[in-house]
Formats: C-alpha cells, structure tokens, sequence
C-alpha cells in the first residue's frame, strides 16, 4: 500500500522534471529552424545578385535576423549593410 502510494506521488513530480528537460531541447529546435529558413533566405537574395546588385552577408546575426522577421529583417539587413 505504501508503495502505491509513494508511486502516485513520485509520478507527477517525474512528469514536472521530464517538461523541464524537454522545453530547452524544444527551443533549440526553433532557434535552429529559424537560423536555417535565415540563412536559406539570405542566399536567395544573393543568388539574384546579378539582376538586383543587391548582396547581403550571411553570418548568425543576419540569418537570426532574416529568419525571425522575415521579409522586414532581409530590409533591415539591407539597410543596415549600406550604411
């Protein structure tokens, strides 16, 4: 009986620890899904280099920039490169 009890209380508290481990490992993940659509971005816009004369550096900060806000970060970038 007691080990049933001792069970059903230690559950919940391994449930609590398993949600804490998980969270960083989940925002690892969308950091780095971020960075790589960044970086895939970023290379886009240089590959028409030729037609728009436009080159944009790709490093961690531009592609973080580039893949959180998207379209307004690739303008920031922009901007930010001329001048």
């Amino acid at each position: 009986m007691e080990k049933t009890i001792i069970l059903f209380a230690a559950l919940p508290i391994c449930l609590m620890l398993l949600r804490l481990a998980v969270a960083p490992l989940k925002l690892l993940a969308k950091v780095s899904l971020h960075i790589i659509l960044g970086v895939l971005c970023l290379w886009l816009v240089n590959s028409t280099a030729g037609f728009t004369g436009l080159t944009l550096p790709i490093n961690a900060i531009t592609a973080l920039l580039a893949g959180y806000l998207g379209l307004p970060g690739i303008a920031l970038t922009a901007l930010l490169g001329r001048l």
